[in-house]
């Protein structure tokens, strides 16, 4: 055999065609990253901007000449939204309001996912159905029945009528994400539990809920997001200034002199803190939970 002949795949593969082939995958992989960082970019400057903003001298804020970065960084404008009316009643209250109303909603949910993934009742498939359904509704839509029911029962401006609210809103999520969890744990692992002596209840709390721990957290995280972020229901169902939760406290900042933008962008910024650390302790199990619930059922 010829050298040539031994020698000619590779110099097929080294064609100018084989190597746009292999350069291809690489342009087209090349080409996503830099439309990822483009969106990433997109999607993060106004959180930026509220940062800088928030670190910004006064003077800066209201300047017509704005520049992406600020001259000199002031803590001035946190301690002036610290410094405001009602800030640290407003804080307790939405600590209150969303840790009741988590907890719940979890509690019932998990109940209720429970009874779905395990057992066979009639009406099951009507049951899923509805809370299907009632995810769908856009909670607004039932401001008014709500805000009537609350008033004849003296719910309005107690926080058990906002925490019933609340937990009411996020429980049919609750109930769907913690049931994709628990279909995907084997049966199995309670009957041999139960085998072993132990009842359903205990087999319950010994083998499924730890189990159930990035799907918890999963709902959990949910629940408070929605909890400590809504506002319509606050400002209608709360009418002391000292009972309003964070979310509404952000109206101080716009007064007849107008907004004060500084301050605000701080506000801003202590209220979605205690969410973010929140996430970020959990975020591996928040993680797990989105992808393994999803996964049968």
């Amino acid at each position: 055999m010829s050298i040539a002949a031994q020698t000619g795949p590779a110099t097929v593969a080294e064609t100018p065609a084989a190597r746009q082939v292999y350069t291809t995958p690489k342009k087209r992989r090349a080409g996503w990253n830099v439309l990822g960082l483009i969106t990433a970019v997109i999607m993060g400057f106004p959180v930026y901007w509220m940062i800088i903003t928030a670190l910004r001298p006064s003077d800066e804020i209201l300047s017509f000449h704005q520049k992406l970065y600020p001259s000199s960084l002031t803590l001035a404008q946190f301690r002036r939204a610290m410094a405001m009316p009602n800030f640290w009643n407003n804080a307790k209250s939405s600590v209150i309001i969303s840790v009741f109303s988590v907890v719940i909603a979890i509690g019932i949910g998990l109940l209720a996912a429970y009874a779905i993934g395990r057992f066979h009742f009639w009406g099951k498939r009507a049951l899923m159905i509805t809370l299907l359904v009632v995810q769908l509704v856009p909670a607004t839509s039932m401001l008014i029945p709500i805000y009537i029911q609350l008033n004849k029962a003296g719910g309005l401006n107690q926080y058990w009528g906002v925490i019933a609210v609340y937990s009411a809103t996020t429980l049919p999520f609750s109930v769907w994400m913690l049931r994709g969890f628990i279909v995907n744990i084997p049966k199995e692992l309670e009957e041999s539990a139960m085998v072993d002596g132990c009842s359903q209840l205990s087999a319950f709390r010994r083998v499924i809920l730890p189990l159930l721990a990035p799907g918890l957290v999963a709902a959990s995280i949910y629940a408070l997001m929605t909890a400590w972020n809504e506002y319509l229901f606050a400002y209608v169902l709360l009418q002391d200034n000292d009972k309003y939760t964070l979310s509404v406290w952000l109206l101080d900042f716009n007064t007849t002199r107008g907004t004060d933008y500084g301050a605000l962008m701080a506000g801003s910024i202590l209220i979605a803190l205690p969410v973010v650390i929140f996430f970020l302790f959990v975020q591996r199990k928040v993680a797990s939970g989105l992808t393994a619930g999803a996964v049968k059922g």
